[in-house]
Order: C-alpha cells, then structure tokens, then sequence
C-alpha cells in the first residue's frame, strides 16, 4: 500500500513540474514578478495544495528568459540581488498555446475520470450533469478578479458534489456488500 501512495505522490509532483511553466506565463501575463513572489502566488492561488520550490522554479524561469518568453531585470533598487520577470510577446503567444493544448488535455482527461467513476464505480449521475471533477490549474490561475466569496463559492459547492457522490458510493457499496453476503 505504501509503494502506491509513493507512486502515486510522484505521478503528481511530475504532473506539477509540467504546470510550472504554464503557471508562471499566467501570473506573469498580470503583472511583473520575483521568482519568490511566483512561488506564492502559485501556492496561494491552489490553496496551499501546490507550492513549487525554488529548485523548481528557478530553473523553468531561466529556461523561458533563455527562451524569449520572459525578460528578467535585476532590481538595483532594493539593494538586494532579485531579479523581476516579465512576459515577453512572444510569451504570451506560446501561453495562448499552451492553454488551448492544456485545455484540450483538461477535457480529455476529465471525460476519462467520469468514464471511470460511471463505468468502474457505478457513480450514476443525472442526463446532461456532468460530474464536478475539480477544474485544471490553468483555470484556478487565470480567474484574476476571482475574490474570497468567490473561492469559498466554488469550495462549498465542490463539497455538496463530493457529498452526493460519496452517498451514491456508499450505495453502490451497500449494494456490493449484500451480494457478496448473501
């Protein structure tokens, strides 16, 4: 049991460190950015679910400065050595990119987990409603006028879908479990 919750936990950190790049274009497009603010950003915007390290970070963003898609300055005013990055135009273009293939990836992959609770679960959902499957990053990241009531909004909302799904499960379980006695 222990080997699969490893597995697991990597399968995520690598699902992660895709979404770096992705991440950092989207803040960036907003505003200019210290890598330590992009790292805060990222952490509070998923609620403290994802918090990228600077070991993580710092290198996707020299890669992108390498690359042409952001613009680093170093601020001489502080007197301290930080560096703010900007998006570039052509950051902004492989962004726009990028979302339409990460938003293609979303759809497809949340097809396949309600294909999967339908079929493998028996989670029975009503015609035309699709199952509140949590939405990619991107989307959490991009809502810039998002507020707290917003945020808390969406968590209860999620919460009352889990519910339902949970009873549904349960269900199914009391059902398994009577078959199997009996």
């Amino acid at each position: 049991m222990q080997d699969e919750e490893a597995s697991a936990s990597n399968w995520l950190k690598e699902t992660q460190k895709g979404y770096v790049r992705i991440a950092t274009l989207i803040l960036l497009s907003r505003k200019p950015y210290h890598g330590y603010e992009v790292m805060k950003e990222i952490k509070d915007k998923t609620g403290g679910f994802w918090k990228p390290t600077a070991g993580a970070l710092y290198p996707v963003l020299r890669d992108l400065e390498e690359s042409g898609y952001v613009q680093g300055e170093w601020d001489a005013k502080t007197g301290r050595r930080r560096k703010t990055y900007r998006i570039t135009e052509s950051g902004r273009t492989v962004l726009s990119r990028a979302l339409a293939k990460e938003k293609q990836l979303a759809t497809t992959m949340r097809n396949l987990f309600e294909e999967y609770m339908k079929d493998v679960l028996e989670v029975n959902t009503q015609p035309n409603s699709p199952l509140n499957i949590p939405l990619p990053l991107s989307d959490l990241l991009l809502e810039t006028d998002e507020i707290e009531e917003d945020m808390i909004k969406r968590l209860q909302e999620q919460r009352e879908h889990i519910q339902v799904m949970i009873k549904q499960l349960q269900k199914n379980l009391r059902t398994i479990n009577k078959k199997l006695d009996g």
